[in-house]
């Protein structure tokens, strides 16, 4: 008893890594981070504002744009203080309960964004197989249910692997091999038997992002016969222009997600360089491209962004 007490008092800390093999180099690091966070923040609160602010954009298309902007960033912000922490040489230690919440939010918004993605494949496949139908059956109340639902999905099919994390001793290393915590490499560290989890998570990604980007392939394949029987080549490419933002932010967040879990999988001997660049790619790419893609493929989108920073000229234009 006395040994699992203190095993539980040890595991109370545990101690976040940066770039192993850099630590000299780590607040010349931060600089592009910095870069990084900004442009990933600016970008999805810039996205928001407009969706928020234009009643032009007060569609599904949008609606689901802006769910997806508040995944990216509730995806990636959670990492923001633990890496600076870090990489500015604060602190390397973080608590087990903070490291907990942290993960909640990292993978329930992982797998929320995955949920939106399958909700705007939904919404394409809506808009070009059965346009007059688009706005009786993209209701603004379906809208708010598919985005509940994608949350709450996610955030309850988390709920039991993180909390049995709370009942395992981790009397081995606490030293973590990211600069924010991991399900997958907490579980590394715990001294008792975790097949549970281990079982459990692999069963998550497999239904969870299976489910989703199965039912992204069978709406494009929809997609793809409708436009198919459409006469003119330029009708095809217009149709098959407004997919192409989505089939971009589908192949961000799944390649970093299907090489981050290969590696962490399948590669655990291999150099540490490889997890913490996999794992910041899946964490800070999304975010960051995502804006910068509907922004630069989706006139709407676009003409906000020019009106936010040119607001006289573009107004002067438009009349």
């Amino acid at each position: 008893m006395a040994t699992l007490n203190s095993s539980s008092t040890l595991s109370s800390t545990f101690y976040l890594t940066g770039i192993p093999g850099y630590e000299e180099f780590h607040h010349w690091i931060s600089i592009p981070f910095c870069v990084l966070y900004l442009v990933g923040i600016t970008g999805n609160c810039t996205i928001l504002h407009i969706v928020r602010t234009d009643p032009r954009l007060h569609e599904p298309m949008y609606y689901f744009l802006a769910m997806l902007s508040l995944s990216d960033m509730g995806m990636s912000m959670p990492t923001m203080i633990s890496l600076f922490r870090v990489l500015w040489s604060i602190s390397r230690e973080i608590q087990f309960n903070t490291c907990v919440v942290q993960m909640f939010f990292i993978h329930t918004f992982s797998f929320t964004e995955s949920s939106v993605l399958l909700a705007m494949a939904f919404d394409r496949y809506v808009a070009i197989c059965h346009p007059l139908r688009y706005a009786t059956i993209l209701t603004p109340r379906l809208i708010t249910k598919i985005g509940i639902a994608a949350l709450l999905r996610s955030a309850f099919a988390m709920t039991p692997i993180l909390v049995r994390l709370a009942f395992f001793p981790f009397c081995h290393s606490h030293i973590l091999s990211h600069s924010y915590c991991l399900h997958q490499d907490m579980i590394r560290l715990a001294c008792a038997d975790t097949m549970f989890n281990v079982i459990y998570g692999l069963i998550l990604v497999i239904v969870l992002w299976g489910m989703d980007s199965l039912g992204i392939f069978v709406s494009y394949m929809c997609i793809l016969h409708s436009i198919l029987r459409i006469a003119s080549r330029e009708g095809r490419l217009k149709a098959l222009n407004t997919c192409a933002s989505h089939i971009c932010a589908v192949l961000i967040l799944y390649v970093p997600m299907i090489g981050l879990s290969i590696v962490h999988r399948f590669a655990k001997h291999s150099s540490p360089l490889i997890h913490v660049f996999m794992a910041h790619v899946y964490l800070l790419v999304p975010p960051v491209l995502n804006p910068i893609i509907y922004s630069v493929k989706t006139k709407q989108i676009r003409q906000g962004v020019l009106h936010l920073l040119f607001p006289t000229k573009i107004s002067s234009s438009m009349m």
